[in-house]
């Protein structure tokens, strides 16, 4: 048999991507701009959490989208956290044109050329103060009712608002997740944390597609972080 040295390279890890649907709009301004600044600061430390997250062969992978004055923008390309070195800031200005960030995230998520087919199911953050302005009805549905979209591990946060969301509500169709009430900015970390948390288990386990059950030995660190920054279950 004929010695074959490509055989002895270590497998290229999976990519679990990490995609951030972020509200920019001139409401996320108010309070003295803390809101902003917050959900500021909340990305910036889950980027630095991400990095020394997962094992080697999985690798996660974040994107950030945000939706305010001029549309909807791809502030951060998906890639591996590890290569991420900027400081994220995002500036509270316009509208809230939420529809079209969804058709950014759901064309991002059917493109197998941006997110590979051996990739672990991504989970998708959404974020928000406010209703939308734009037509979002047809995009959101769209999102959740079909594709890889709907398959992907879904988290949303209302700042301000309240649980009952029924936009927030409508993303979480389908899922195991409750709407996030962050009713002071501070919150908003808090809600940031327990996101990090919740893909780096997923990061670290033997199935990192698999949803986390009860009997899993991972589920009680959530569960405990939940329950110290009094988020339900």
């Amino acid at each position: 048999m004929a010695f074959d040295p490509s055989k002895y390279t270590v497998a290229k890890a999976r990519p679990l991507p990490v995609i951030l649907l972020l509200d920019r709009s001139g409401s996320m301004g108010e309070m003295g701009g803390e809101k902003i600044k917050q959900l500021n600061a909340a990305v910036n430390e889950m980027i630095d959490s991400f990095k020394t997250a997962g094992k080697g062969e999985v690798e996660i992978d974040l994107a950030v989208i945000s939706f305010g004055e001029g549309g909807a923008s791809y502030d951060i390309p998906l890639q591996s956290v590890k290569d991420i070195e900027c400081v994220f800031t995002l500036k509270a200005c316009g509208g809230t044109p939420m529809g079209l960030a969804l058709r950014m995230a759901k064309d991002m998520l059917e493109d197998k050329s941006v997110i590979p087919s051996n990739g672990y199911r991504p989970a998708i953050v959404l974020v928000s103060d406010g209703e939308p302005n734009d037509e979002w009805q047809g995009p959101m549905q769209d999102f959740v009712g079909g594709g890889r979209s709907s398959k992907c591990e879904r988290f949303a946060m209302a700042i301000g608002t309240t649980k009952d969301d029924p936009v927030l509500n409508q993303f979480l169709t389908g899922s195991k997740n409750k709407v996030f009430l962050a009713d002071e900015a501070s919150k908003i970390r808090d809600f940031f944390k327990f996101v990090t948390m919740s893909v780096s288990v997923r990061s670290q386990s033997q199935n990192p597609n698999a949803l986390l059950t009860k009997e899993s030995s991972s589920v009680s660190v959530i569960e405990d972080l939940a329950k110290e920054l009094g988020i339900d279950l």
